[in-house]
């Protein structure tokens, strides 16, 4: 090892760590200035103007991002701080830290002219001792010493920080994973299937639909709290097994209970909470529109008061799980008046029976209709993404979310249902990370190149620490989150993870089919999946451009 990296007592690194955070802390002052600064550049007559941030839309995204690998880096330091005497577990958080230490710190260098930062400062940060105590765990022979212990005792993962109750619940659906999910996945990404009841049946029976959904109903959610990790551990493991066939069976019932919960009345949500919660019904969220996107104020889908109730017409798009599910939860105008953007949408629970296969068409009695075709896609296989157009679609005054009362509220109860979708789609991209790590750790110590194995070389061993690195990360990262999130805080937090563990997933994806080589790329080697699948999860449940812009940095240069 090089430097102070060389040290080895558990003092030393609880030290290391320690300091690791105050230098984050203080790099993360030099992002929020350069949020001040654009702040300062759109006001107007004292006011601050929203519109022209446009003009900042580069620099904002890349401090957005500062931010996200700042808060993974803290949470993966605070992880390795808890367990101060594994040596491996600091070791492997001080790279961490040290490589996004050098990525945000280059990342303000180059918009330094942009944001009015001063560059020679930045530069003499290289020079701090303390920086430099951390940058040397960056260093070639280090990252090496930690890869042969890596690649040494094939480790798969880190230890846990959960409680005997969470712990056995993520042992379950390991196992449920390996036993059921992961021998169907293959077939059901190729051949582009419908989710086997073989999958559904035997989740439902866990209780894998209702982790978000309150006792009182049937779920597994204490009635007096919150409990978001638990969805996390589950969304975790599945996702592992599958993105599209396990990994985001919790998702829709997820956004819906939490839709209901939130404007739902009595009487809904005694009716629906309990069969989403046992699965005996399953469902799938219908807000984006061919020409809305993440911008979920322009939905245009028109609903119409009739007789006991409204009549829909329009189209959707993108609404996963259309075909099998009977229950549609539909964001809807019920005021024609598109000035009034969100504020004219309401909630609909639209029935129907349930369909195989990828299209469908139901017609009711009364004439209306809904017709779906599935949009093939590179990944995300196994519960296919629909585009939907109703004509004249009836659907009950008392299927309205809140009822009259819930008229114009659709919105509301929409960012409800999403409050923890960020989260637990970055819990599924951690399932997508640790599946592809896994394969690349297994075929790194078998595959034999050169007369050595392929996980001797020092690339290889660079690669495998820092894949390892990040999937720890991303996994405490959430945790942490899921803390604040189940206090009533932690929105933005949310989407910070969302951001990061997105984005980390195309990348540790890639380096797994890196390692495989060419095999890596042939259909028939699982990692070729998880790299199509992870391609998607920057997209849904706010693309990293939105989120980055219209939430993160929006919020960040508000508070600044």
């Amino acid at each position: 090892m090089s430097g102070t990296a060389q040290q080895t007592g558990p003092e030393e690194y609880s030290s290391q760590l320690a300091i690791a955070l105050v230098e984050l802390d203080l790099l993360r002052e030099l992002v929020d200035s350069s949020f001040r600064f654009i702040k300062s550049h759109c006001r107007e007559n004292n006011c601050f103007d929203k519109n022209r941030l446009d003009d900042f839309q580069l620099l904002s995204y890349d401090l957005a991002v500062c931010v996200a690998e700042i808060s993974a880096a803290k949470s993966l330091l605070k992880y390795a701080l808890k367990l101060s005497k594994n040596k491996l577990v600091a070791k492997i958080a001080l790279v961490f830290a040290g490589d996004n230490y050098q990525i945000v710190l280059q990342r303000l260098l180059a918009r330094s002219e942009e944001s009015a930062g001063n560059s020679k400062e930045l530069l003499g940060l290289y020079e701090k001792p303390s920086v430099r105590e951390l940058l040397s765990y960056t260093a070639a022979q280090v990252l090496e010493q930690i890869g042969r212990e890596i690649t040494g005792a094939d480790i798969a993962r880190l230890p846990s920080t959960l409680d005997d109750e969470k712990e056995l619940m993520r042992e379950t659906f390991y196992r449920f994973t390996n036993d059921v999910v992961a021998p169907l996945a293959e077939e059901i990404h190729r051949q582009d299937q419908d989710i086997p009841e073989a999958i559904i049946r035997p989740a439902a029976e866990l209780g894998c639909f209702g982790t978000c959904i309150p006792e009182r109903f049937g779920g597994l959610q204490p009635d007096n709290t919150s409990d978001s990790l638990s969805m996390i551990v589950v969304t975790e493991e599945l996702s592992r097994g599958s993105l599209g066939a396990a990994g985001s069976l919790i998702t829709r019932p997820e956004i819906a209970a939490r839709a209901l919960l939130a404007g739902g009345t009595e009487r809904q949500k005694n009716k629906w909470l309990p069969a989403l919660a046992k699965g005996e019904i399953l469902c799938a969220i219908s807000i984006t529109e061919p020409n809305t996107g993440s911008d979920v104020a322009a939905v245009s889908l028109k609903a119409t008061p009739t007789k006991g109730g409204w009549l829909l017409n329009g189209s959707k798009t993108w609404c996963t799980f259309a075909g099998r599910s009977e229950l549609i939860v539909v964001l809807a105008r019920t005021n024609s008046d598109m000035t009034l953007g969100y504020k004219g949408l309401s909630m609909f629970l639209l029935q129907k029976v349930s369909y195989l296969g990828h299209s469908f068409r139901h017609e009711q009695k009364r004439g209306g209709s809904l017709t779906g075709k599935a949009i093939p896609t590179l990944g995300y296989r196994g519960m296919h993404s629909y585009d939907l157009f109703f004509e004249d679609y009836f659907v009950p005054a008392e299927n309205l979310v809140g009822e009259k009362k819930g008229e114009g509220k659709g919105f509301y109860y929409t960012m409800a249902g999403f409050s923890g979708g960020r989260i637990q789609t970055a819990a599924r991209a951690t399932g997508v990370m640790q599946a592809a790590y896994e394969k690349a750790l297994s075929y790194a110590n078998e595959r034999v190149v050169f007369d050595k194995l392929l996980g001797e070389f020092q690339l290889t061993q660079v690669k495998l620490v820092r894949m390892l690195a990040t999937i720890t990360a991303s996994r405490q990262f959430s945790y942490d989150v899921a803390s604040l999130l189940d206090e009533g805080k932690g929105q933005m937090e949310a989407s910070l993870i969302k951001l990061f563990a997105c984005r980390a997933a195309e990348w540790i994806t890639r380096e797994a089919m890196q390692i495989h080589g060419g095999m890596g790329y042939a259909e028939e080697n699982a990692v070729s999946r998880y790299f199509a699948d992870a391609r998607v999860l920057s997209i849904f449940e706010g693309t990293e451009e939105v989120l980055a812009l219209k939430v993160i940095a929006r919020e960040l240069i508000a508070a600044a």
